[in-house]
């Protein structure tokens, strides 16, 4: 367990708190690029900061401060032009780099006034990869963003999956490596959902827990398995600082607050053999609710499953109260990590997995047991042959409310 002291060290991440400051180090993901093709303006909170985002007219992305340096209007309500974001109040105009580059009255009744270098506001970098956006909202210089080899699959349907989580983004990244508990939350609890008393899902025997560059790998043995199967031999990661990396998939717990994470997920999926070349022309990203309409919450998909533990802690855990056990090493571990990359931050050190090789950073290659699938794919009849594969063909589990017209065009590549 943690004292009260060290978990607010962990779980406060606001501008000028330690933990802030650690998070700012890395890229975070904080939407998909096509949400902002119908509304070019998106209102959003990340680490305790209030901002817009925004696409103008010349495809740029923005992300600035939410209110206007001028009389501190919203920017939500504004308008893009082909350059920057107008505000809707007095017309000042600001770019991606927070410079104010209209006034215009103040540029009609004194053209020649550089009082505009004055008023830049508060900007953070935007770079669209893989039909992501991720900013940066630390010190410079800049680390290199990170292209995760998944990233440069070809072939592929993509989508990504937006939910909004009312709990620490600490209990949330705390799961990504928490191997048991896909035996009680996502097959035995599942099996009670569906009206089922049984029988129970195969047993955890053997856990391990390795940490390498860019995070930790968890792996296990469960019963009528062994250790020559791929969840041993090769295991599953959770991504540094904030994420978690599945194969065909990634998780992002993005700090919004205190109080709140955005969930951002990556989906890819490769065509079967002989639909090549296959072009996606926009990643769709959509949100998955997380309570019904009479407000209860999702049980039917996993990632709403596991958004039910985490918010089931409360707002942010109480950490004082635990009772850790050998299944819980890789908590342990990721909070010891934490621990030595606020150190590390302290003294002017990167932390853990900040990358400034740019070809370090063009191709991050990450542990997976299916990677030759992915990349050169499987024939539509040899799906049977691979459970997991199989099961995404059927429907998509993994988060609730996939809009018709997603799964529609999934079918499409697929050919299904």
């Amino acid at each position: 367990m943690l004292s009260p002291e060290n978990n607010r060290m962990l779980t406060q991440v606001g501008p000028g708190t330690p933990m802030g400051e650690l998070l700012r180090r890395y890229w975070m993901p904080i939407g998909g690029a096509s949400e902002l093709d119908e509304k070019p303006i998106k209102p959003v909170r990340l680490l305790g900061e209030d901002l817009v985002l925004y696409k103008d007219i010349g495809g740029h992305f923005g992300l600035i401060d939410r209110h206007c340096p001028h009389r501190r209007a919203d920017l939500s309500f504004g308008f893009v032009e082909e350059r920057g974001i107008r505000c809707n109040y007095h017309g000042w105009l600001m770019d991606e780099a927070g410079r104010c580059i209209e006034q215009p009255y103040d540029d009609t009744v004194n053209p020649h006034s550089r009082a505009k270098e004055r008023c830049g506001t508060k900007a953070y970098p935007v770079k669209a990869c893989a039909g992501l956006l991720f900013t940066y909202m630390g010190p410079q210089p800049a680390p290199e963003l990170p292209v995760w080899e998944p990233f440069t699959w070809e072939n592929g349907f993509r989508e990504i999956v937006l939910s909004d989580v009312p709990c620490n983004w600490l209990q949330c990244q705390e799961n990504s490596c928490d191997p048991v508990h896909f035996e009680w939350m996502h097959d035995n609890w599942s099996q009670r959902l569906a009206g089922k008393t049984g029988p129970y899902a195969s047993k955890h025997l053997k856990l391990k827990f390795e940490e390498f560059e860019y995070g930790f790998i968890y792996k296990r043995v469960r019963e009528n398995s062994d250790e020559h199967n791929p969840y041993w031999t090769v295991g599953r990661v959770a991504l540094w600082p904030n994420g978690f990396y599945l194969g065909n998939h990634f998780e992002w717990r993005v700090p919004v607050d205190n109080e709140n994470t955005l969930s951002v997920a990556w989906f890819f999926m490769r065509v079967p053999k002989g639909r090549e070349p296959y072009v996606q022309e926009k990643v769709p990203a959509w949100i998955s609710p997380t309570k019904d309409e009479n407000g209860r919450w999702i049980t039917s998909h996993v990632i709403n499953q596991d958004i039910i533990a985490w918010v089931g802690q409360g707002r942010v855990a109480d950490r004082t109260r635990e009772n850790l056990g050998p299944g819980d090493l890789g908590i342990v571990m990721i909070r010891k990590q934490l621990f030595n990359d606020l150190d590390a931050v302290a003294q002017g050190r990167d932390p853990k997995a900040v990358i400034r090789n740019s070809n370090v950073a063009k191709c991050v290659e990450l542990p997976f047991y299916q990677k030759r699938e992915m990349r050169e794919g499987i024939a539509l009849a040899d799906f049977t042959n691979y459970p997991l594969l199989n099961a995404r063909l059927k429907a998509f589990r993994h988060c609730y409310g996939q809009p018709p017209q997603v799964r529609r065009a999934f079918e499409q590549a697929m050919g299904i």
